[in-house]
């Protein structure tokens, strides 16, 4: 077996069975004060895998930070092979004011990555964050949630013509793998372009910790571990069913045509069938509903939470299934455990 190297960054020094909790500097505030975020950074004593888990890029989606500080301050990693990089709030000023974007001229830092050093304050925090924690690794996970009034079932976001982010993506063990190379700038887009296997995982709304959320994005963590062979103890897990939706299948945001209050007539995570009526958008004076129908057989992965619309808002996104797939879920999803 040969030996476990060190981990360095611009300032430090992490030995074979060392951590570092760090508050590492990636900007500064109007007043020169410095920006700092939390980073744990766990090098086990024997070689392996060099992996990052990273939440709140979006200041406001706060599961995934649970996810990351249990993993980094609870698990017991005195076994870990190889290294482990935990960035539990990328996006501190964003986090501090309990908004999505960056406050400094509302940049969107997960549209960022890889950052320049000369470039726009949101690029210069990116280029810090990617060049000194996830530029070394070969694989990493970032957590997200849906935004403001929206909720998603647990899913994976991936590439997946590219292979080692297709073994990352099923090693997570979500049912749904959403098929997407990913806009310019996102942190796994920019990962994969690297080199670096990455997969966004989507848990969620923002603004909360949801517990069992929390709980099976955990779950997720400890299958990829092992996977690579980070925790022996752990197991690859299979979650009973998979889809993975491709570009080929259907997939639409069902969105208002009337302005109103919406009753979401099903949960994230149900099965709809063709004709459905999945929500009702109703007036003050409930005399004018409008009915919400499902153009396809299909799953949804998203759902409206807040029940008020402007028509052109979103209500849910839909996804459609193969019939094998439809069949399993639909099973799984029967009272009876039976179908008809």
């Amino acid at each position: 077996m040969t030996d476990a190297d060190a981990f360095t960054y611009n300032g430090g020094r992490v030995d074979p069975g060392e951590r570092q909790n760090i508050r590492f500097v990636v900007s500064e505030t109007y007043l020169g004060d410095p920006v700092r975020i939390p980073v744990t950074i766990i090098n086990g004593e024997r070689p392996g895998a060099t992996a990052f888990l990273s939440a709140a890029a979006h200041g406001d989606e706060l599961n995934g930070i649970e996810v990351v500080r249990e993993v980094a301050h609870e698990w017991d990693l005195s076994e870990l092979w190889g290294t482990l990089i935990c960035l539990p709030v990328l996006n501190v000023p964003g986090f501090l004011a309990q908004q999505r974007y960056l406050p400094v001229y509302d940049r969107d830092l997960n549209r960022s990555f890889p950052g320049s050093s000369d470039s726009t304050s949101a690029k210069r925090m990116a280029a810090r964050i990617y060049t000194n924690f996830i530029e070394p690794c070969d694989f990493g996970l970032d957590f997200h949630t849906s935004t403001r009034g929206r909720t998603n079932m647990i899913h994976a976001r991936a590439d997946m013509g590219d292979s080692d982010a297709a073994r990352l993506a099923r090693a997570y063990g979500t049912n749904v793998i959403i098929d997407s190379e990913g806009a310019s700038g996102m942190l796994r887009t920019e990962a994969v372009t690297d080199g670096i296997a990455a997969i966004t995982v989507e848990m969620g709304e923002a603004h909360r910790f949801q517990r069992a959320l929390i709980d099976e994005a955990l779950s997720g963590v400890r299958s990829v571990f092992a996977e690579y062979g980070m925790l022996e103890a752990e197991q690859v897990r299979w979650p009973g069913w998979r889809t993975v939706i491709t570009e080929e299948r259907e997939k639409t945001w069902l969105r208002a045509d009337a302005g109103g209050m919406v009753d979401m007539h099903f949960e994230r995570g149900s099965l709809v069938h063709e004709g459905d009526t999945v929500c009702t958008i109703t007036n003050p004076f409930k005399d004018d509903n409008v009915a919400v129908e499902a153009p396809f057989t299909g799953l949804l992965v998203g759902i409206l939470e807040n029940p008020v619309v402007y028509p052109g808002n979103p209500l849910c996104h839909l996804v459609e299934l193969d019939e094998r797939t439809r069949r399993v879920v639909e099973l799984d999803q029967s009272p009876s455990g039976t179908v008809a």
